[in-house]
């Protein structure tokens, strides 16, 4: 199981990558310069109710949500672009959310001008 230490520290390993407080005092939110990739909603975790926002590939969303129960569309998010990764049910490995962390970041870096990705080299 990984813990919100964990989690929090690889998110800000990601080159360019911010952590703040945009919408309530609640809801953490990993931005890229300046834009999200992921979500953590501080009081449902220490409530033990441990999940994370990605954005997410549409197509592999939804492969995602077919393959694993602890995956769901995006709470309060875009369905088609984001996911719920629900740690607490202790079905996805620390390695395996990692990855998914790594595709968010990627997919938001994808989006981003030619000049954003460059200063990010």
């Amino acid at each position: 199981m990984i813990n919100i230490e964990q989690l929090c520290d690889y998110c800000l390993s990601k080159k360019g990558t911010t952590e703040d407080f945009p919408f309530d005092e609640d809801t953490l939110v990993f931005k890229v310069l300046g834009k999200m990739f992921a979500l953590i909603s501080l009081k449902k975790w220490e409530a033990g109710e441990k999940a994370i926002n990605l954005k997410c590939n549409p197509e592999y969303a939804i492969e995602l949500r077919e393959e694993y129960s602890s995956i769901r569309a995006g709470y309060h998010m875009s369905k088609k672009h984001w996911n719920t990764l629900y740690i607490h049910e202790g079905k996805l490995s620390p390695k395996f959310i990692c990855e998914l962390i790594d595709h968010s970041y990627d997919m938001v870096v994808k989006g981003m001008t030619k000049k954003m990705r460059d200063s990010l080299q």
